[in-house]
């Protein structure tokens, strides 16, 4: 492991495991392990599978007023969940781009958890404290817990299997909805972000490695196993979700990335707002779509999108991959809306000179089992 970067609580156990490592978001964190990317992968959509997401920031909010400080910052309305209720939200420049997408816990309106991107971590924390009223307080820790996600159709009874009457009792969890369990100590949400039926639970650092080898056991009895960001990727493109950095970043918005829907239009403040909604009333230039490559080529991030073989670019492939479930390239795509572009219209990616054709796509590219 580079010095520079910081370990998960779960180092040990990726070693182990004979774990591919790599740098995310200035983290040491398992890419793939010995069966491979498309094995992990296969194995979410088909039984479970057990990922380390502990490079994600961790941010208990918490005093009178932190529900209403929050609103005032982030993208989605609060006031549309109520306690034991997640929500994804996005925290954007004054031009309308996205510094960050997030999932944030609303357990009181005194009590909240956000859980921002590793890279953003501290730029988050900085912004939220700035301002802040009196008596509320952001706490950065980050290093202090871990972050595990359990994913695919057979997720439930692996977490039951592992977690004994706690996991039984959390397995019929609704989306997007979370309790705390083991004394407070754990807290599980019905969420991810696989496409597939899912759980992510937060908790002590120290606690995580006990949590990990219970989990993995039973993810193994259900036949799955671990899982590093590799498949991860591969499978949220399949279905359509952003990654910061690619499908959202300072200048991508959320109306140009098709996340308007995290967006609180009603709210009378929110960072961005003036710029957002201005963008909203006049439309955006650029929207993000899915595209299925129609012949043999894996579209790659940067590639150019033309309008035909030869024709003139309009677009940009944010994100690229080999769909394993589809067998077939995938492509998410920053495209231009004059002339508009529909699901079902070909168009063609330049891969490295070669032209690819692809076919645009309602998102996702494979049916989401999620709720």
């Amino acid at each position: 492991m580079t010095d520079d970067l910081l370990p998960s609580p779960l180092h040990d156990r990726h070693v182990a495991l004979d774990a591919t490592l790599g740098e995310f978001g200035g983290w040491s964190m398992p890419i793939s392990y010995p069966g491979g990317t498309v094995a992990e992968h296969t194995s979410v959509r088909e039984a479970a599978g057990l990922f380390d997401v502990s490079h994600l920031g961790t941010v208990p909010i918490t005093g009178p007023g932190a529900a209403a400080h929050v609103n005032t910052c982030l993208s989605n309305d609060l006031g549309r969940i109520g306690p034991g209720r997640a929500q994804y939200t996005l925290a954007c420049n004054e031009s309308g781009g996205v510094i960050d997408d997030m999932i944030i816990y609303l357990a009181a309106d005194d009590d909240l958890l956000l859980v921002p991107n590793a890279a953003n971590s501290t730029r988050i924390i900085a912004m939220l404290q700035d301002g802040a009223p009196d008596g509320v307080t952001v706490t950065d820790r980050h290093r202090e817990l871990a972050v595990l996600a359990l994913q695919g159709p057979r997720s439930a009874e692996a977490l039951a299997a592992a977690l004994g009457a706690a996991g039984a009792a959390v397995a019929d969890l609704d989306y997007m909805s979370f309790t705390d369990i083991e004394g407070g100590t754990v807290r599980v949400c019905r969420t991810g972000y696989t496409g597939e039926h899912g759980y992510e639970l937060v908790l002590d650092a120290e606690a995580a490695p006990a949590l990990w080898d219970a989990l993995l056991d039973a993810v193994r009895a259900v036949g799955g196993g671990p899982c590093g960001l590799a498949a991860r990727d591969t499978l949220r493109t399949e279905m359509g979700y952003p990654l910061h950095g690619h499908e959202l970043s300072e200048e991508i918005s959320p109306v140009q990335a098709g996340s308007a829907w995290a967006v609180g239009w009603d709210k009378p403040s929110f960072w961005g707002r003036e710029a957002l909604v201005a963008e909203r009333a006049a439309g955006p230039d650029r929207r993000l779509r899915a595209l299925r490559a129609t012949g043999r080529g894996v579209p790659r991030a940067g590639m150019t999108v033309l309008d035909g073989e030869g024709g003139t670019p309009v677009g940009t492939v944010t994100s690229g991959t080999f769909s394993p479930t589809l067998k077939a390239g995938i492509a998410l795509a920053l495209v231009d809306t004059d002339p508009k572009v529909s699901p079902g219209d070909a168009l063609v990616i330049d891969v490295r000179g070669r032209a690819l054709p692809v076919e645009v796509v309602k998102p996702p590219l494979v049916e989401s089992h999620v709720r």
